[in-house]
């Protein structure tokens, strides 16, 4: 752990830097992977010079074999007996070897651009490794995932985290109210019913608030020693549902309202 940036019950904001970690590792991975990026796009600079330089030899070399070409037609053209069997024989072998050049000359053409198209490709696969170093670098800072407050915070600069370990809680600014109604006051409670949230820390104030949802279970289900009903069992005990109220008030900002504080909820039924 390099920095911690926040300290216990501090006010953060969404994306607020809250501890960095040592990054050197990852600083130079990004080093690296941004050079053979530079490098990979040098490379299609120079296979594309490579190929335009072919792209002209074939033209050149396609000028050399039409001339050729049109001597020998023009030899033809004349009477045979009135020139050389060598002479024939010259303009044959030029025709050849300007066919065998120009050939050549499109052969390296197609090599260029299969090297341009792997330059491309070595291009691509180095964004990738630019991305994922960005993305290796990013994780060596924790930022705040919503606004709240800092709490519990229990790591230290030049400490070795372990993965998973828990470094600090965060405690949002958005809070809402769980009421634990009987089972047998739920008929009639349904989501959006008004509602009103008396707090013991902030005494006198009635804050409005209506039902957001209804737990798919009572509270003992997902307790984490839930209730054993053996088979002779039979004492009834009436169960609790979570009812999840959000306050409509816009002063509940303006006090300080933390988890685990006793409310006094009262849900008005609608007809």
């Amino acid at each position: 752990m390099a920095q911690v940036l926040v300290s216990d019950n501090q006010h953060v904001t969404t994306g607020q830097p809250l501890v960095q970690f040592d990054a050197r590792d990852q600083q130079a991975a990004l080093a690296k992977a941004q050079a053979g990026y530079e490098q990979a796009q040098a490379q299609i600079i120079v296979a594309q010079a490579n190929e335009a330089e072919a792209a002209a030899n074939v033209v050149v070399a396609n000028s050399a074999l039409l001339q050729a070409q049109q001597d020998y037609q023009r030899y033809h053209a004349i009477n045979q007996r009135a020139i050389s069997q060598q002479s024939l024989d010259s303009v044959t072998a030029t025709i050849s070897a300007a066919k065998a050049k120009y050939d050549a000359a499109v052969q390296q053409q197609n090599a260029m651009q299969a090297a341009i198209t792997a330059a491309q490709a070595a291009l691509a696969a180095a964004k990738v490794d630019v991305a994922n170093a960005q993305l290796q670098l990013s994780y060596t800072t924790i930022t705040a995932p919503a606004d709240g407050r800092i709490s519990q915070r229990s790591v230290r600069a030049g400490e070795v985290e372990a993965p998973g370990a828990g470094l600090m809680g965060l405690v949002g600014d958005h809070v809402w109210v769980t009421a634990n109604y009987k089972e047998t006051q739920l008929p009639g409670i349904k989501p959006g019913d008004p509602a009103t949230v008396t707090i013991d820390a902030v005494p006198g104030i009635t804050f409005k608030a209506h039902v957001d949802s209804i737990q798919a279970g009572t509270g003992a289900v997902f307790s984490l020693l839930p209730a054993q009903n053996a088979t002779g069992n039979y004492v009834k005990v009436i169960q609790r549902v979570p009812v999840k109220l959000v306050f409509d008030d816009d002063r509940v900002a303006q006090y300080n309202l933390s988890p685990g504080m006793s409310a006094e909820p009262s849900i008005t039924l609608q007809q």
